[in-house]
């Protein structure tokens, strides 16, 4: 089973394998795209709506790698759903490919090129420097902001 992002509905992605997306992905539509989420629910996608404990599993994974903050309560929703119904993710969204990829859960790309490696991101103090494991609001050293960093 394909579980559609909103990219998959924007860039007319097609299969013909069995598809599913959210609620909320329709919410995020508008004009043609929004008729085409309409189109294929009416032809049989299926709605799902995943468990509250899977929604904490996938934010769990997300502050793992450091993706958390980049992800909305769509897209973490949307991996919860590929993560139940063992299904690949259909997403351009970077941060998302980057969790599904940690969670085992296949992802295809539609209108870009996909993540060639899953990544924990670090944190680095903008003030004094110091890199973290973990995303705080602000350097629990000298108070100053943090910016996501890339390990490699």
């Amino acid at each position: 089973m394909y579980i559609l992002d909103s990219s998959a509905f924007i860039n007319e992605y097609h299969t013909q394998e069995r598809k599913a997306s959210i609620p909320m992905v329709r919410e995020e539509l508008e004009d043609e795209s929004a008729y085409r989420f309409d189109a294929l629910e009416g032809s049989g996608m299926h709605l799902h709506i995943p468990e509250e404990e899977t929604v904490e599993r996938i934010e769990r994974a997300a502050r793992e790698t450091g993706d958390f903050d980049e992800l909305s309560r769509t897209d973490v929703r949307l991996v919860a759903a590929a993560f139940e119904l063992d299904g690949h993710l259909v997403t351009d969204d970077y941060a998302m490919q980057n969790v599904a990829e940690k969670l085992d859960v296949a992802v295809e790309v539609i209108a870009r090129e996909g993540i060639t490696e899953q990544r924990d991101w670090r944190f680095q103090c903008s003030g004094c420097g110091r890199e973290f494991d973990d995303d705080h609001d602000r350097c629990p050293v000298c108070g100053s902001d943090l910016t996501r960093k890339n390990p490699a």
